[in-house]
């Protein structure tokens, strides 16, 4: 009988061993699209703008990005707003391909025209957002709120696949509330009318971010469908757990958002360590200050809105650079007050100069 420290020692060495195997990635069709490596970079309001998404790019081994989510109303209608809202979501360019333009609203006419809009524009893909949960997009029947009603659901999304040629894709949520787990019901209509993907967040939208992700119903999704990818999301942040998730619930292709927060070669990491077994040494934090400021200057070179008020808007993404520096308070600190870009790079120059006194 082996004694109960030799019962862990050799629960450890079987862990350690599966992670050390590889995995082979299957490239992922949605439609005729392929995305090589199946690591999708999820759609944030006020993240996943142009320059956060060409930094996940420049990285590595991210398959898809996605926009933040825009408002079919505010194209529709084009008031006072527009003009801004061209301005700051129709911030893509073609060296981002293949990228999906996700879309939020719930008129199927309104949809539609929004679709063929960004379509007219460029999208590769059109998503349509179902799994937002704020009051401001859900209260107006949009987002995760059409989880509620899977037939006005189903008359908006073949609305948007029959306007465009390209590939539609959807998001969901595993349902609006622990009464109502429409996502089965729903990935199997939305194969039926011509959807080429389905990317399933594993909460509740009655959740939001709280609670852990039941990956169990991107299981129940996947097994639902015969067709088409189905893509989880919800608690990946490293490789072992994008391994567990691809091998639990076998789905196509696995989508990141808060944890490539700060953290855009998230999804270079975890590919090099599920294709190898062996993870990449962690980025230093001169690395990190170096992305952040790599980070800025993207904003600068690429914005279609004032200076001033893209570094305010920048300032929320940079602090998440910030966390676990020494001294990250202070650094925090000084990046929510910056004003220009000599700012940032003042409040990071500490931690770049660490990296330069230890080589």
């Amino acid at each position: 009988m082996p004694r109960p420290y030799d019962i862990f020692t050799i629960l450890e060495s079987i862990v350690t061993g599966y992670m050390t195997q590889s995995f082979a990635f299957k490239p992922m069709h949605i439609g005729n699209i392929t995305i090589d490596t199946p690591l999708t970079l999820a759609p944030m309001a006020g993240q996943t703008n142009h320059p956060f998404r060409v930094l996940c790019r420049e990285m590595g081994d991210c398959g898809l990005v996605c926009t933040e989510l825009i408002s079919s109303q505010a194209m529709h209608y084009k008031g006072a707003g527009w003009e801004r809202t061209v301005q700051r979501y129709f911030d893509w360019s073609p060296t981002e391909s293949p990228f999906a333009v996700q879309l939020f609203g719930s008129d199927p006419a309104i949809m539609a025209e929004a679709a063929r809009i960004v379509v007219d524009h460029g999208a590769d893909i059109v998503d349509i957002n179902m799994g937002c949960w704020v009051p401001k997009i859900a209260k107006s029947g949009s987002g995760a709120a059409m989880l509620k009603d899977i037939c006005s659901a189903t008359i908006v999304v073949e609305a948007v696949v029959k306007a465009v040629p390209v590939p539609v894709t959807v998001k969901v949520r595993t349902g609006w509330d622990r009464n109502h787990t429409t996502a089965i019901e729903f990935a199997q209509v939305a194969e039926k009318i011509g959807v080429k993907a389905v990317a399933v967040h594993a909460r509740f939208a009655e959740q939001g971010f709280t609670g852990e992700a039941d990956w169990d119903i991107i299981r129940q999704v996947k097994e639902a469908v015969k067709t088409i990818p189905i893509i989880g999301n919800g608690d990946v942040t490293n490789a072992a757990d994008a391994r567990r998730m691809f091998e639990t619930t076998g789905c196509d292709g696995v989508m990141i958002g808060r944890a490539a927060l700060g953290n855009p070669w998230i999804f270079r990491e975890i590919a090099h360590e599920m294709r190898t077994g062996e993870p990449l040494p962690p980025r230093t934090f001169g690395e990190r200050a170096a992305t952040a400021i790599r980070h800025a200057q993207l904003t600068l070179e690429t914005t279609n809105v004032p200076a001033y008020t893209a570094i305010r808007e920048l300032r929320g993404q940079l602090i998440k650079y910030a966390t676990g520096m020494p001294e990250a308070s202070r650094i925090r600190d000084r990046l929510v007050s910056a004003e220009s870009l000599a700012d940032i790079e003042a409040a990071l120059a500490p931690v770049l100069e660490m990296d330069a006194v230890a080589l």
